[in-house]
């Protein structure tokens, strides 16, 4: 099954992004991928995508492994488009990945926040890459 009303904003060197992309591929779906490191969205999609989160700026704004600190984003004194233009100028501060399903959007941390917006069910148990349960064999969460 083709379904192009799912779309996962991926960076593949991720851990969660991958469990993500998984989930997805397992309710049947292939999603559209778009590797946000090589094809960073536009200003007015990352725009779209923030406001369908219904998070502030900085909540998808990702620290570890980025200029954040560089930047001094912590600062208060940026405002939410000059947020947006450090995301622009240096994609890798998009926190990831974020789900787009004809459900919701969502930031996929931890991955199975995913399952939340899928259309479809899981088809097969899964396991994140760790080995940590996440769908049992009655295609039912795994209870924590």
């Amino acid at each position: 099954m083709n379904d192009a009303t799912i779309t996962i904003f991926h960076n593949p060197a991720c851990g969660t992004s991958r469990n993500t992309l998984a989930l997805i591929r397992n309710s049947g779906v292939e999603p559209v991928i778009v590797e946000y490191l090589k094809t960073p969205p536009s200003r007015a999609k990352l725009a779209e995508l923030i406001a369908a989160l219904k998070l502030p700026v900085r909540a998808v704004l990702r620290r570890k492994g980025t200029p954040y600190d560089a930047l001094n984003l912590d600062d208060p004194a940026w405002a939410d488009d000059q947020l947006v233009g450090f995301i622009i100028e240096h994609p890798i501060l998009l926190e990831r990945p974020i789900v787009v399903t004809p459900l919701g959007t969502r930031l996929c941390r931890p991955s199975e926040g995913v399952l939340d917006i899928l259309p479809a069910k899981q088809l097969a148990p899964f396991a994140k890459e760790d080995g940590e349960p996440v769908i049992d064999a009655e295609d039912g969460r795994v209870a924590r």
